[in-house]
């Protein structure tokens, strides 16, 4: 989830980069383009993620009409406004129950709001525009997850008493809102490269919330805190990652 995210950010705010096609099972990328692929090579490159080329063809015509593209927008807007809400409440919530799980998922809920809010403030943009918006989403989420891994690592030394009942309450209502923005996404999954990456995310996201899920029965059978807070480290340093990753991109 995190290299594709990094990989869309990297690549969708070139001007002839018309499509995105990602094939997880080999690992294997199609990118549909109108230019030459050198500047696209070049910033796979970059990132490190040991990129070969194994064949070129450049793609002349792909459009998206207009009402498809209105459709998409709409999801988006939807995507965005449940991933904003669950992100606020998760936050709050975390707090209230001391739950690093549930302040970490807060965070995964933010990333994704901040990839459709970049995708729909970016539309039509020039692509240093993009890339501006796109830094200031992998800022505001790299201060959130260093404020986390804090107050994770404060809780490691002088310990708390994450509430379970409440930890799976609210994991399950993310875990609810998740599934939602996949039947949302499902009829557009394949009509464009930003649906697709929604339809990924969300998918991924499910994982997250079952693991606070997990960790809160583990919290509620055990009466530890581990559980809470290993789950809160892993997903802090992931979201830490891809928050670095994302600001470290040229133009």
């Amino acid at each position: 989830m995190a290299e594709e995210r990094l990989i869309r950010m990297t690549l969708e705010p070139m001007s002839d980069v018309r499509g995105l096609l990602f094939d997880l099972t080999q690992r294997q990328l199609q990118v549909l383009h109108d230019q030459d692929i050198g500047p696209i090579a070049e910033r796979l490159a970059r990132l490190n993620l040991g990129a070969e080329l194994l064949d070129t063809q450049p793609n002349h015509g792909m459009q998206t009409d207009g009402k498809d593209q209105a459709a998409q927008r709409r999801v988006l807007h939807a995507l965005l406004l449940i991933n904003a809400l669950m992100f606020v409440l998760e936050l709050s919530m975390g707090l209230l129950a001391q739950s690093a799980g549930l302040i970490a998922d807060s965070l995964d809920m933010f990333a994704d709001a901040a990839v459709y809010g970049v995708a729909l403030l970016a539309v039509g943009k020039a692509a240093s525009r993009q890339l501006s918006a796109a830094r200031l989403a992998g800022l505001v989420q790299g201060l959130l997850a260093l404020l986390l891994l804090a107050e994770v690592a404060r809780r490691w030394l002088y310990g708390s008493e994450p509430q379970s009942l409440l930890m799976i309450g609210v994991g399950l209502l993310a875990l609810l809102a998740n599934l939602a923005c996949l039947m949302l996404i499902h009829g557009q999954r394949d009509g464009g490269v930003h649906m697709r990456a929604s339809w990924i995310f969300s998918a991924n996201d499910v994982l997250a919330n079952l693991g606070v899920i997990v960790a809160g029965s583990l919290v509620l059978w055990s009466g530890a805190a581990w559980p809470d807070l290993l789950i809160g480290s892993l997903v802090g340093l992931l979201v830490l990652s891809g928050a670095w990753r994302i600001l470290r991109l040229q133009v």
